[in-house]
């Protein structure tokens, strides 16, 4: 008797990865997936609240681009979020998973606002400002430097270390504010009366020293993880710990080198904050963006120019809901929804870029398709 060989069930769909895709399909992928969020969010607009979907879009439109200030506004914030993202590029492209840069630039904020009230009067303004810049870098790097201590000596989960240092941020700043602010009912505008460590308005605005500083940063850290040796070795322990120690990196100097790094940047862009746009410091200063940079930074997969373009369209969501909530004075949630679904679609479209399905019965797999 003929023996018979049974195989498993094969499942209707295998999920397989892709080889590296051309620009242009990544391209052409990502609009397909902003056209379909467009479609979904047309018809949610039109069924639930009744409203025409061309002109929502227009008033969204409108949120960033409908005047010079507005648009002047998106660039302050597209700044801060930029500056965080770009933090966080080295030490995710480490796979050392940095979730604390919400305290990190909150430790950096503080640093500087200190440094503002208590020699505001003192210091002159060359050297208050390169102390509150050294103060913020000092600060932030400090953030980073103890979870990648512990990591590369006892190897514990950063993820968990990390978000908890956020938390502790949170407390030394509400703690800090509450002794700063004495016997008045909120912390206020610092230095209001001298403008002592206030960024100098340039082209009419104080924020444009921000966008410079964080333009110049962009190009900076692509040259330094392209071109640098510190760049190669993060590469090199990003992929394999094993294999960078066998190519003789110091993998324990590379991780708490990294992660100096990405953190001394958040806390310049705490300074950036206080210094350059709000001129106080509270524990909602850093405004969740320690959180948004990272989809900006996994998105880009750590391109710096790639953020740049991310964080604007986050930005521009991000304004374009304000705007929709406050023109049709529409619930807060609804106006989040619509911008959450464009958020969706996008990263959604990061698994089809990736990844491909294989339904059953197509057994010949042409790669990268």
């Amino acid at each position: 008797m003929a023996s018979q060989t049974t195989h498993p069930s094969e499942p209707l769909v295998r999920i397989a990865r892709r080889e590296a895709a051309p620009l242009r399909r990544k391209i052409a992928v990502r609009a397909v997936a902003i056209l379909l969020a467009l479609v979904v969010d047309a018809l949610f607009i039109f069924f639930v609240t009744g409203l025409n979907p061309l002109s929502v879009y227009g008033v969204m439109w409108g949120g960033t681009f409908s005047t010079t200030v507005r648009f002047s506004w998106a660039m302050r914030d597209l700044a801060t979020l930029l500056c965080i993202g770009i933090a966080l590029a080295p030490a995710f492209k480490m796979r050392f998973w940095n979730i604390g840069a919400e305290g990190q630039v909150l430790v950096g904020g503080l640093a500087t606002a200190l440094i503002m009230v208590y020699f505001g009067n003192s210091l002159p303004a060359p050297a208050l400002f390169a102390a509150m810049v050294v103060g913020s870098l000092a600060a932030g790097a400090l953030w980073g430097f103890v979870p990648a201590w512990f990591k590369s000596r006892w190897n514990t989960n950063e993820t968990l270390f990390t978000l908890m240092m956020n938390y502790v941020a949170t407390s030394i700043v509400a703690c800090m504010t509450n002794i700063m602010r004495g016997q008045a009912s909120s912390l206020g505008t610092l230095n209001k009366a001298t403008k002592a460590g206030w960024l100098p308005i340039v082209l009419g605005q104080r924020y444009t020293i921000n966008i410079i500083v964080v333009l110049v940063l962009t190009f900076a850290m692509y040259a330094y993880l392209k071109y640098s040796k510190h760049g190669y070795e993060i590469a090199v322990v990003g992929e394999s710990e094993n294999t960078a120690r066998y190519a003789g990196i110091n993998v324990r100097r590379v991780m708490v080198r990294t992660m100096i790094i990405s953190g001394a940047i958040c806390g310049l862009a705490g300074f950036l904050i206080v210094a350059g746009r709000d001129q106080t410091i509270s524990t909602s200063s850093a405004g969740g963006n320690g959180f948004t940079a990272i989809i900006v930074a996994w998105l880009a997969k750590f391109n710096t120019f790639y953020m740049a373009l991310i964080s604007f369209l986050l930005i521009f969501l991000e304004r374009g809901a304000s705007e929709i909530a406050s023109a049709y004075s529409l619930n807060e949630y609804a106006a989040d929804i619509i911008t959450g679904v464009i958020l969706f679609f996008i990263l959604g479209s990061e698994f089809f870029i990736n990844y491909r399905l294989i339904w059953r019965g197509h057994h010949k797999e042409v790669k990268g398709k």
